[in-house]
């Protein structure tokens, strides 16, 4: 059986291991299983990418995943990776707003709060009152199983402060979106489940009415019963994310090819029982394909196998976004806190977030001297793809300086490094989940495309855990639809 996977990023490399660790015991023992991987870039690791600092490996991707994920854990711990991981300090969080730092609040879920306790001092006293008196007016419907905007919604109950200075500068961190470009379902499924309890006990019927603070109370209340002892929520790998992929590569035993940029999918044999070929691979037929891409490239790939899937991938747009890696030679001055937040209303800077890394990340620390990650460029914008190096390295130091008081100039630059996230992340916004689903089952109904599969990100959802699991899923799916 051959298998071709075009990707190798995370969700790529995961498919490929998943394969070799399993695909055999799936086929059969009879079953020669071979497994291709093409990568049209000239690394590994997709939008993990570790670079080499003289001081030490350095993450200018994604730094860390959600450790209460054991499956994610457990799938490093087989990979042999356990003993690599590593904490965060601890140390909390700031968020510039109206020209100063203020404290990023705690509790809430993903910013939006439960009263106004824990954000009063980053929002009026009138915004205050009207988080506070939210569950008095009269609820919001809420369709079960649905979406909507989250900024709409936060706007509409809380007011637009909620948004502007929390919910987006939070939200932003992760999707490099603001928040009224994302939806509910999609980005905070924790809240859309609550929610969706609460539309049911209202109503017999698929809409009910509903508070967003008595939902946002539960999750906390929820919360604050879990068992403790659980550790760090987040962790990440003494030695940066190559740790991971480098490993997925090696005991994949998949041939990889990189610089290897295939154009199309072309159809071999039958509709009834496809085989394919691809353009610019190896000049065989593949029994089946893994597309681990990014949308608008699997709505390329599959244009002539399923035309009516790739028309509903192009509905799918990416943000695009920067990171800046500073390294100076002296942390003096630098605050005791593990980064700093932007809020969207921030017209005195040009990051959208700060990461003291080496504040943030102990193992880091002991390097000596001060790691710095800024963050630019949210959906929408253009500030990844037209401004210079130069641009942002300047607008980096001067923005670390006006937020910190921290003189980067001054402490000594010893290295800088500039990655750009050209189409990074997807925008997941509240109809994302629905175009999801929506292509996956034209792929089941195109008989043509019926040993193809999708992976990724953009399918599985944000987050390295999500990732892993999405692309585990794929490689096993690969291998059952072969069995007769």
């Amino acid at each position: 059986m051959n298998i071709a996977i075009i990707g190798a990023g995370l969700a790529g490399l995961t498919a490929a291991y998943e394969l070799r660790s399993t695909g055999s015991a799936r086929a059969g023992e009879e079953d020669d299983l071979k497994v291709d991987v093409y990568e049209a870039t000239d690394r590994l690791g997709g939008k993990l990418h570790t670079v080499a600092f003289e001081a030490g490996p350095t993450d200018m991707g994604a730094e860390a995943f959600l450790a209460r994920r054991q499956d994610a854990v457990d799938f490093f711990t087989e990979l042999g990776l356990a003993g690599s991981l590593v904490e965060p300090s601890g140390l909390r969080s700031l968020v510039w707003v109206d020209g100063e730092t203020r404290g990023l609040p705690t509790g809430g879920v993903m910013g939006i709060p439960s009263n106004s306790e824990t954000v009063k001092h980053l929002v009026s006293e009138d915004t205050a009152q009207r988080i506070d008196t939210e569950a008095d007016r009269e609820g919001f419907d809420w369709e079960v199983g649905g979406d909507v905007n989250v900024g709409k919604l936060v706007r509409e109950r809380y007011g637009d402060e909620v948004v502007d200075n929390i919910v987006s500068s939070l939200l932003g961190g992760v999707y490099s979106c603001t928040a009224d470009d994302l939806g509910v379902r999609a980005t905070i499924p924790q809240l859309a489940e609550e929610l969706d309890r609460l539309a049911a006990v209202d109503s017999a019927d698929a809409v009910g009415k509903v508070h967003l603070s008595t939902a946002v109370a539960n999750l906390e209340r929820s919360r604050r019963e879990m068992p403790t002892g659980q550790g760090a929520v987040f962790k990440t790998f003494r030695d940066g994310y190559q740790e991971v992929y480098e490993t997925l590569a090696e005991k994949s035993g998949a041939d990889i090819y990189i610089d290897a940029f295939i154009s199309a999918i072309s159809l071999e044999g039958s509709a009834e029982a496809p085989k394919y070929r691809l353009k610019g691979g190896e000049d065989k037929v593949y029994d089946h394909v893994i597309l681990a891409v990014p949308a608008p490239t699997a709505a390329l790939l599959l244009k002539e196998v399923a035309p009516e899937a790739s028309e509903a991938l192009k509905t799918v747009k990416l943000a695009n976004s920067a990171v800046v890696g500073m390294r100076f030679a002296t942390d003096e001055g630098l605050p005791q806190n593990s980064g700093v937040l932007v809020s969207t209303g921030a017209e005195d800077v040009h990051a959208k977030a700060f990461t003291f890394s080496s504040r943030k990340w102990p193992h880091l620390a002991e390097r000596g001297g001060a790691l710095v990650r800024a963050s630019f460029g949210r959906f929408g914008d253009n500030v990844a793809i037209t401004a210079t190096e130069d641009d942002l390295v300047d607008w980096a130091l001067d923005d670390l300086e006006t937020i910190t008081g921290f003189d980067g100039r001054a402490a000594g630059l010893e290295e800088i490094y500039v990655q750009r996230w050209l189409g990074g992340l997807p925008r997941f916004d509240e109809n994302h989940l629905a175009t999801v689903a929506k292509v996956r089952s034209l792929l089941l109904d195109e008989p043509k495309a019926s040993h193809i599969s999708l992976t990724g990100a953009w399918a599985g959802g944000v987050g390295v855990p999500a990732v892993i699991a999405d692309a585990r899923a794929a490689a096993a799916a690969a291998v059952d639809k072969q069995k007769p």
